[in-house]
């Protein structure tokens, strides 16, 4: 398991994937930090200096998809999605363990507003489907 700073970090790190954190990126990673129980000033620390992406191929399922979740929900805040930061998601994605189109099947249901909900079981049922196979093929 993940520790909040190392979630929060992996997002700050996909929204600087643009060279810019942009505001809309900014206000979404305290929102998830908060939800996390980080304090914003922990928050804002991390947005500076974000720790190294961890291993994540050996966290639970469950966990792997909130990641995946959450790093298409940061592609999206701003509103514009660069490829870097398309293939940030998709390194992210091969590195819990999924397939890398994964990314853009998923980004048809995800929305960038917080508040929004999609239909998680929906959403896991298409990230399953893009599962690698345990040999490392694709």
């Amino acid at each position: 398991m993940l520790s909040q700073e190392e979630q929060i970090s992996i997002l700050v790190h996909l929204s600087k994937a643009d060279k810019v954190v942009a505001e809309e990126e900014y206000r979404l990673i305290l929102f998830i930090a908060d939800g996390l129980g980080l304090t914003e000033a922990k928050a804002k620390e991390l947005i500076e200096n974000p720790r190294p992406i961890p291993y994540l191929k050996n966290l639970p399922s469950d966990e792997k998809f909130d990641y995946l979740f959450n790093v298409i929900r940061m592609m999206k805040a701003d509103g514009k999605i660069h490829s870097n930061e398309i293939k940030f998601c998709e390194k992210i994605a091969i590195n819990l363990g999924y397939k890398p189109r994964v990314i853009a099947k998923l980004s048809a249901y995800i929305y960038k507003d917080p508040t929004i909900h999609s239909n998680r079981e929906k959403l896991i049922g298409i990230a399953d489907q893009y599962l690698s196979s345990p040999n490392g093929n694709n």
